[in-house]
């Protein structure tokens, strides 16, 4: 569930964020809604996906600490 809040936190952000910066670079509201509108979707995405990759890693014994505790061990 905090995955889920943090993902559409991020994604308000990122969307006024790219309205913005696309209506810096155009202005012209028009473009920028549409810019802004299909480019933090993408993003939303991926971020989800990126925090799942590194929820799995964190679990796996490949993580940065399960090395520091095997080698302090």
């Amino acid at each position: 569930m905090r995955t889920l809040k943090k993902t559409i936190s991020y994604s308000l952000t990122h969307l006024t964020v790219a309205v913005a910066v696309a209506y810096g670079l155009t202005q012209d509201w028009r473009a920028a809604l549409a810019i802004g509108l299909i480019e933090p979707i993408f993003q939303t995405v991926a971020f989800a996906v990126h925090e799942r990759v590194w929820e799995r890693i964190g679990r796996g014994n490949g993580t940065p600490a399960a090395e520091l505790r095997s080698a302090t061990a």
